[in-house]
């Protein structure tokens, strides 16, 4: 047994020395002192990064495919009425969606930028007393009212018994509505007389787009939008206004759901109009991006940047529509953030590192001020050091 005890202590790495052969320094004090200082500022800060999540960013090719991409938006008018404005969308692959209702909200908003009332847009119409029957006669008692699309009916017996249901029909004709004084449902409802009272208001519109995940935009323009020789244009004319203010805030614009540390360059930005009437455009380029939290719970969402151009536009031009356009297209990158905790091993391999690199360090320090003070001592006894 004495004989394996003595093999291994032959094996032994760190030979021990008699204290009666140490020789303390002041040097070596302060270097000591200073090196543990420094260790336990390390040591903190490793610990740190231990108790804290660290975020993993990767660039990968976005391979997925058929998805439907989500856009949210809060934006402010602060000079167009909310009966004016209307929400189109359309993309790359043909599909459209125009003058979209539904998942949105308009708040009317005075001249201070109060809210006047709020309503799911589209919903109800005010009643009408008496109107004109589709045959020319007045509503008479126990009859069923069926009132003129005045000639963009698609079918005999297709009823129009709204100002807005004679509009929607003019719009799926690609016909405008010139003077909606003409047309009774209209002129019963006071079309023309909702708008000059309010004249001066605001409009906040918000609510969500579900859209394909292809290059496409979507826009809030005046009127209503249709069709004309392939062209996308808006009913300009049944408002009976020279000029559009176009000026805007928009309070809250995303593509997809939130997730930690997003942002979004377009919140909270603000502009105002400055000359009769134009078209403010945004081009978007949207990043898809994957972020998985400590628990390994991920939510597809999408990062953005943007550029912007004003334009000027008269109106009567299909070409220069005023409204606000928002151009998007994908990227063909998506980025994924992971958020992990350090492993136990790998703060335990930091720990040794930095005590082992801090030991060597300040020893190879103190050997080279002892050593370079005996040199210069033993000089200065030989008289070689005036």
């Amino acid at each position: 047994m004495d004989a394996v005890f003595s093999k291994l202590r032959n094996l032994d790495a760190y030979p021990k020395i008699n204290e009666d052969f140490y020789s303390r320094t002041l040097s070596g004090g302060v270097i000591t002192l200073v090196s543990s200082v420094v260790m336990v500022l390390l040591f903190v800060s490793e610990l740190r990064l231990y108790l804290h999540a660290v975020t993993e960013t990767k660039l990968v090719v976005d391979t997925s495919r058929g998805e439907h991409l989500r856009i949210n938006f809060d934006v402010t008018f602060p000079a167009l009425a909310c009966s004016m404005l209307s929400l189109d969308a359309m993309d790359i692959s043909g599909e459209q969606h125009l003058d979209v209702k539904h998942d949105i909200i308009k708040r009317r908003l005075d001249s201070h930028g109060q809210v006047i009332e709020a309503r799911p847009d589209g919903i109800g119409a005010p009643k009408i007393e008496k109107p004109l029957q589709r045959h020319g006669g007045r509503l008479e008692h126990n009859e069923t009212y069926c009132g003129s699309c005045y000639g963009a009916e698609t079918s005999d017996d297709e009823c129009c018994n709204s100002c807005e249901e004679v509009r929607e029909a003019y719009r799926k004709k690609g016909w405008a509505l010139s003077n909606p004084d003409m047309i009774d449902q209209c002129k019963r409802e006071g079309f023309l007389q909702k708008i000059k009272e309010e004249d001066g208001e605001g409009c906040n519109i918000y609510g969500f787009l579900e859209v394909n995940k292809v290059a496409g935009n979507f826009h809030f323009a005046p009127g209503k939008s249709f069709q004309q020789s392939n062209v996308h244009v808006h009913d300009l004319l049944a408002f009976q206004k020279d000029s559009f203010n176009i000026s805007h805030k928009i309070n809250r614009l995303s593509f997809g759901d939130y997730f930690p540390g997003v942002v979004n360059p377009l919140d909270n930005v603000q502009w105002t109009q400055e000359t009769p009437s134009g078209m403010y455009q945004y081009f978007i380029k949207v990043v898809p991006t994957v972020y998985t939290d400590v628990n390994g719970h991920t939510i597809q969402s999408n990062q953005f940047s943007v550029t912007e151009h004003f334009r000027n536009a008269e109106v009567g031009q299909l070409q220069s529509l005023p409204g606000v356009f928002f151009f998007y297209d994908l990227s063909p990158i998506k980025v994924t953030f992971t958020v992990e905790h350090v492993s136990f091993l790998h703060f335990l391999t930091n720990m040794c590192a930095i005590v082992g690199g801090v030991f060597t360090v300040s020893g190879i320090l103190d050997s080279f001020i002892y050593h370079g003070q005996k040199a210069i001592k033993k000089k200065m006894e030989i008289g070689k050091l005036s």
